[in-house]
């Protein structure tokens, strides 16, 4: 078991703060010893006994979520669980289809995003062991998690699923959650390596990026989960990176993931993500799932032929069996035999969705409201009681319990006062998208109403006159609204951040009989706000959250606990100001893309190397290099809706006394950043104070700031207390695309202490050689 890696630590105020050594670890230092090296020694001697056709067998799917050990020695049978926010019903050997177990129901946790909105490293750890433990009850070894790509676009079918458009908070999370697991029990397989940032045509989309943003932006989150927790297994990516498919990018699996970070377990093919069989298994895939029609038969006949070595074929199988002698398989007889669900993994997720929950506007502190007061609330909307463990395409969780918004306050006001509920729309529409990938394509434009639809009823006009009418004399309105999770989904991306299905118009029909408007976005991503803006004086993302993600939110809402969430992202005014979409280079098209923009972001390719026979369409120019989310947004100066790490909460916090441990530093040693937080306010609350980094003079091109530190405290009203955070000078470095290599810029650099990327509160300035 690996200790957990923090940059931060916590002291009393008054009290001298001395960051410890439990720091970042440095790109070229691993823990030791490494428990997938301790039996290097059987691994040979298990190879040694068996045939080719036995070695073959292991490095493809046996089922949907199997791929095959070694019978004739007694080595079982690797067994996936398909996640990352839930283990997923077990299906049928060789389809998609269910087998409706009556044990395998499991708990919903908080998608990626919530997690992410959480910003603590505590439940990120507890979140990986409570998907864990579930993972162990149903038998499996492998938890397809976390899913760490960079959220790019504000309309990702799979934001809801990724964690954060930030790469450091996104590694501190990943990193948490891969310890959480693995400290459990079961191996994590970290995905999608890499830059699978889109679902638009994602089974052909060629990324092209700069190695510079690949390095600085993209990969950081699988650096930090595999170089720090020791993450056991990856998962290649459906796209191509520069010309070559993920799954035999040799740049990707060996040099950078094995050669550089010194991964020493398995890499597995997203499922039908192998194109090749002697680039993929020579690169570094170690099972093509779920079947064998490239590292099946077709490998054994180039092992016959020399087109693949027998010492590459023992590679990949040892690194297989490093990890299945690291897990203790779950005995057949063992599996499935209770039910998944335990209340314990519940109140991990309800106290996970309880910290994400993010309170974006409280104009005339509206919330919370008093039920000594408030005696009649309306509550509108087709998510009030909606489950969003399942919908869409791709993984879903059985829950065994979900608490809607609407059943959480049931419970939570109770008799206290009289909840009347309207749907206010339906959202039994078909969702617009971008075309996605294979069986996984678009799902159509939005229906069309008929030509007779006014000579007929009006459905959409019954539900809007029950919301206005259950609005009009209620002393507060909740309008649970938002997107759901067959809107968000994967397979393809959002053509748009509109809120889908006519709720607007609900909303502002309502606001018009009662101001005391709650708007509540239960999305896993950003949605257009501006209509909401204009007409409710109170705004909360609270995501796709979960089995408690009712509960906590009505407990939220009346004040049993204050909102600490911080977005995960930025959320634009509109989506043109979001930076791929800015650059033109989402959606891609067919028009003509010109070589100049190759030049300037790979030099070291032509443009015909990079396109690699890719369409126009099928090619992502990621022009916007490193300026992606806030870091495009501080730079441009272009303002926002809501910045990246924002979030009110019913208290207040101050910071003061900012200071560094020294003026100079040097490489290889730590920014100590000590600094006061007191809560002024008048309720027990959480804070979550935050660093940046800004270069000045700089010489080298860098976004305007950088995100390289941040705390998560607890703190009673009037209560102060000194934080120490440590940032390694090591994080301060560039990829230098000409040597190849992580340089440090010498000169000044001011670190930015921050209530969100949008409110700096102090900053103190040192130099670093």
């Amino acid at each position: 078991m690996k200790r957990i890696m923090t940059a931060a630590c916590i002291v009393l105020a008054g009290v001298i703060c001395s960051c410890n050594d439990s720091r970042t670890l440095s790109r070229d230092r691993r823990q030791e010893p490494d428990p997938l090296m301790q039996n290097e020694g059987r691994i040979r001697q298990i190879i040694s006994k068996m045939t080719m056709e036995e070695k073959v067998e292991m490095l493809h799917g046996k089922t949907m979520f199997t791929s095959q050990g070694v019978p004739s020695q007694g080595i079982a049978d690797v067994a996936y669980a398909d996640g990352p926010f839930g283990i997923r019903e077990e299906l049928e050997p060789h389809s998609w289809n269910p087998i409706h177990l009556s044990t395998d129901s499991a708990t919903f946790f908080p998608t990626g995003s919530a997690l992410a909105a959480t910003w603590d490293r505590e439940s990120a750890r507890k979140y990986g062991h409570g998907m864990a433990v579930e993972a162990r009850l149903r038998g499996k070894d492998m938890i397809l998690g976390p899913a760490i790509n960079i959220q790019r676009i504000p309309t990702g079918g799979r934001t809801y699923e990724y964690l954060s458009e930030d790469p450091f908070l996104s590694g501190e999370l990943a990193l948490n959650y891969t310890v959480g697991v693995q400290s459990s029990g079961v191996a994590v397989c970290v995905k999608h390596f890499a830059l699978n940032n889109q679902e638009t045509n994602r089974g052909n989309v060629n990324v092209i990026v700069s190695p510079r943003a690949m390095r600085e932006i993209y990969l950081p989150p699988f650096e930090k989960a595999i170089v720090q927790g020791n993450a056991y297994g990856v998962m290649s990516a459906y796209n191509k990176i520069n010309g070559y498919w993920c799954s035999e990018n040799d740049l990707l699996l060996t040099q950078i993931l094995r050669d550089d970070w010194g991964f020493n377990g398995m890499v597995i093919s997203d499922w039908g993500g192998t194109h090749s069989t002697v680039a993929a298994v020579n690169a570094g895939l170690n099972v093509e799932m779920p079947n064998g029609d490239f590292l099946g038969k077709a490998l054994l006949d180039s092992v016959k032929s020399g087109a693949v070595s027998e010492k590459v074929i023992d590679r990949r199988v040892a690194e297989i069996l490093r990890v299945r002698l690291a897990i203790e398989p779950v005995p057949e007889d063992k599996a499935n035999k209770e039910m998944t669900s335990k209340p314990e993994q519940q109140e991990i997720a309800y106290q996970v969705a309880k910290q994400s929950i993010v309170l974006l506007k409280n104009e005339g502190n509206i919330l919370p409201f008093n039920l000594d007061k408030v005696k009649r609330i309306a509550v509108i909307g087709d998510n009030a009681d909606k489950i969003m463990a399942t919908g869409g395409v791709g993984a879903g969780v059985k829950a065994l319990v979900e608490i809607t918004p609407l059943q959480g306050l049931k419970a939570r006001v109770g008799d206290k006062a009289e909840i009347v509920y309207a749907q206010g729309y339906s959202s039994q529409q078909a969702r617009g998208g971008f075309g996605g990938f294979g069986g996984f394509g678009g799902f159509g434009r939005r229906q069309q109403p008929a030509a007779n639809a006014a000579k007929q009823k009006d459905p959409a006009k019954e539900l809007l006159d029950e919301a206005v009418k259950a609005a009009k004399d209620a002393d507060i309105v909740l309008f649970i609204g938002g997107d759901n999770r067959a809107h968000e989904t994967e397979g393809s991306d959002r053509r748009d951040m509109m809120l889908p299905f006519g709720q607007e118009n609900v909303l502002e029909a309502v606001a018009a009989v009662n101001p005391n408007v709650v708007f509540i976005a239960v999305a896993g991503a950003p949605v257009d706000l501006n209509r909401v803006q204009a007409c409710s004086p109170a705004i909360i993302q609270s995501w796709f959250n979960g089995t408690g993600g009712g509960k906590a939110l009505a407990e939220m809402l009346v004040g049993d606990f204050s909102p600490s969430g911080r977005l995960p992202f930025s959320y634009p005014i509109r989506l043109e100001d979001s930076p791929a979409y800015a650059m033109g280079n989402f959606p891609q098209t067919d028009a003509p893309i010109s070589e100049d923009i190759f030049v300037g972001l790979v030099k070291e390719k032509s443009a015909q190397e990079l396109m690699n026979g890719s369409t126009n369409r099928g090619t992502a120019v990621y022009s916007e290099d490193l300026l992606v989310g806030y870091r495009w947004f501080d730079t441009k100066n272009k303002p926002v809706m809501y910045p990246f790490g924002y979030g009110l909460s019913y208290s207040t916090f101050d910071y003061s006394n900012l200071k560094l441990s020294k003026d100079t530093y040097s490489d290889g040693e730590e920014i100590e950043v000590n600094f006061t937080v007191t809560n002024s306010g008048s309720m027990n609350a959480l804070d979550v104070p935050q660093l940046y980094v800004h270069r000045v003079d700089a010489q080298v091109e860098w976004p305007y700031k950088e995100l390289k530190g941040f705390d998560k405290v607890s703190l009673a009203p009037g209560e102060s207390r000194t934080i120490c955070i440590a940032v390694p000078v090591e994080d301060l470095k560039y990829w230098d695309e000409d040597r190849h290599d992580w340089v440090l810029e010498p000169g000044k650099i001011e670190i930015m202490l921050a209530h969100d990327a949008g409110d700096i509160a102090s900053t103190a300035t040192c130099n670093v050689k």
